[in-house]
Parts: structure tokens; C-alpha cells; sequence
């Protein structure tokens, strides 16, 4: 038996709120969108959404800076991995792992729902 609730979707929560970060800003989207009670998943729905879309503005944003562009977003890839990394295992675990500013903001959003 898990000791995991069982999200609105079925899920238990630690494995909808991992896959929230598996597919990235997609897996954010669905469960916003799928999830009805869960705060533990729409907490990292929303984190998901505004960290990855966060760093997808940056990547497109470096694309305008001439000559360390490429490098601040070969640098940005690697950081935003293993902020991917952490954050699906720390989910998985069933922690409630906040981002610096992005974690707060989807606190803040997460009481608005």
C-alpha cells in the first residue's frame, strides 16, 4: 500500500506530481488541467510550468545576445537538467522541493485556485 494520497486523476500524488516535471512544461499543463484536489500535485504543475517556461523565455533570449549567447545557453542547458533531475526525484519522494522566486509564485498562484 503507498503512502501516497491518491490525486483527483487516479495517481498517487507523487507519481502525478513526477510526471508533472517528466514531460516538462506540458506535464504542468495537463495536471493543471486535470487535477481537481491535490494541492501537493498543483503545487508542482505550476512550478513546472513557470520554472520550464521560464527558462524556454531564456533560451530564446540569449539567441539575441551576439557572441556569449550560445555559451550563456549552453550553460543554461546544463543547469536547467539538473534542476530537472532533482526536481523529478524530490517529487518523486513525495517533497515539497520550492525554486527560488518560481517556487513562490506558484505558492502564491496555488492559493488563487
Amino acid at each position: 500500500m503507498s503512502p501516497f494520497f491518491k490525486s483527483s486523476t487516479g495517481l498517487p500524488e507523487n507519481i502525478a506530481a513526477t510526471l508533472c516535471y517528466l514531460f516538462a512544461f506540458i506535464g504542468g499543463i495537463v495536471f493543471l488541467a486535470l487535477e481537481k484536489r491535490s494541492r501537493f500535485v498543483l503545487f508542482h504543475a505550476l512550478q513546472s510550468v513557470l520554472g520550464f517556461g521560464a527558462v524556454m523565455v531564456a533560451h530564446v533570449l540569449c539567441g539575441f545576445i551576439p557572441l556569449i549567447g550560445p555559451l550563456i545557453a549552453g550553460l543554461l542547458s546544463i543547469l536547467t537538467f539538473a534542476m530537472w533531475i532533482v526536481l523529478l526525484f524530490s517529487s518523486l519522494q513525495g517533497k515539497w522541493l520550492k525554486l527560488p522566486w518560481i517556487g513562490d509564485l506558484a505558492e502564491k498562484q496555488l492559493r488563487h485556485l
